[in-house]
């Protein structure tokens, strides 16, 4: 099982802390460094200094470090058109040597797009945009240097695209697909997801969840092996009262953390880490959002992420 942190930025998380965090990810051993991607805080939190873009930070992470992967999960395919967002990422793939995923969803928070006026449709229109944005990106990077990349959907036209630039990973950076959809996201994870993601779910959701793509990949004829992963949120503590202090900081209950995510001593999260291993999880998505502490990342790596 490979251990991978995930922040939430948008909560409150300057350029600085997010570099903070990375670097101490890659030097503890952790797999990757990962980030959403979000305009507008949620809860009870001020959010303060407010928003930073993922593909800047992250192009500015890629210089930063060297081992670490970086990525998003996930990238609204509401903020930007797939054209200006394939170009981003295969720059950061660049800066990074091949060190990126990007991971692609629908966009959900409407209160972000209202806040900066970006237009938000409907959850079908939504889906659409996200596999015309699927097709686009993929065929911008696939297509071989020196020929060109034309494209008619219901929602993004392109013509003649010279497909630059061309990322450093061969055939572009994998693509994470996440959600529990029962149609559409197996469908489009089946078809172009190298990873799917079940973010925040129990244990018994998150097989059944699994269950549909496997069942989708197979309905499609997809020989390509998939990478099942997890998200969750994270509070290790040494004892019963490290805990609590840790879930006190994020504004969470440990009954509701233990429940709905991974949280207690170092050996009941190894033990739950098990458990999603037992589905087929190779990864898992430590959702950090206390990122000023980063004795919990040491915590984790020394005491969990050596255990599994």
């Amino acid at each position: 099982m490979r251990l991978r942190i995930f922040t939430e930025p948008q909560q409150g998380a300057s350029y600085d802390t997010q570099l903070a965090v990375a670097k101490a990810a890659e030097d503890l051993g952790f797999d990757a460094f990962f980030r959403s991607d979000h305009f507008v805080k949620m809860g009870d939190v001020s959010g303060e200094p407010g928003p930073t873009d993922s593909w800047v930070t992250l192009g500015a992470l890629a210089r930063e470090t060297s081992r670490i992967r970086l990525g998003t999960l996930v990238t609204a395919a509401t903020f930007r058109y797939p054209g200006p967002l394939a170009i981003a990422v295969a720059q950061v793939d660049q800066m990074s040597g091949g060190r990126v995923d990007l991971g692609l969803g629908t966009g959900w928070f409407d209160q972000e797009h209202t806040a900066y006026g970006i237009p938000f449709p409907s959850l079908g229109e939504r889906f659409e945009r996200l596999e015309e944005q699927l097709d686009i990106i993929t065929g911008l990077w696939g297509t071989p240097a020196g020929e060109t990349f034309s494209y008619s959907g219901a929602h993004y036209t392109l013509a003649d695209s010279p497909a630059l630039p061309k990322p450093a990973q061969a055939g572009g950076p994998p693509i994470i697909i996440g959600g529990v959809g029962a149609k559409r996201t197996p469908r489009l994870a089946a078809r172009y997801a190298d990873e799917y993601n079940v973010p925040f779910h129990q244990v018994q959701e998150t097989g059944e969840a699994f269950g549909r793509v496997r069942a989708a990949c197979a309905e499609a004829g997809r020989t390509k092996p998939m990478v099942y992963s997890a998200a969750q949120v994270v509070c290790c503590g040494r004892d019963e009262a490290e805990v609590k202090r840790r879930a006190d900081a994020i504004g969470r209950e440990v009954s509701e953390l233990r429940d709905n995510g991974l949280a207690g001593t170092p050996g009941e999260l190894v033990d739950k880490i098990g458990r999603f291993a037992e589905l087929g999880a190779e990864r898992l998505y430590l959702q950090v959002l206390d990122m000023h502490d980063l004795d919990h990342l040491e915590l984790l790596a020394a005491e969990v992420m050596s255990k599994v």
